[in-house]
C-alpha cells in the first residue's frame, strides 16, 4: 500500500495528525486510512465510497458524541 499515492482531506490540521486520507487503488477501488494508523487500510468501491460521502454530507450518517465537524 505504501506505493499509493496517498491525498489528505482538505479538514486536516497543519499538524499533519488525525487525517482521513484516500488513494486509487485501481479504476474501481479507493483505499482509505488514518493517517494516525496508516497500516490500517480499507479498501471500498468508488461507488460505496462515493455513496458514504454523500450520506456524511446529507447529515444521513451519525456524528460521535461532541462532534463539531
Amino acid at each position: 500500500m505504501d506505493a499509493l499515492d496517498w491525498k489528505r482531506s482538505s479538514f486536516c490540521g497543519g499538524g499533519g495528525n488525525n487525517c482521513v486520507e484516500i488513494a486509487i487503488c485501481d479504476q474501481d477501488r479507493m483505499a482509505v486510512r488514518d493517517s494516525v494508523h496508516p497500516a490500517r487500510t480499507i479498501k471500498v468501491s468508488r461507488a460505496a465510497l462515493t455513496t458514504f460521502i454523500a450520506g456524511v454530507r446529507n447529515g444521513e450518517v451519525n456524528r460521535p458524541p461532541g462532534s463539531s465537524v
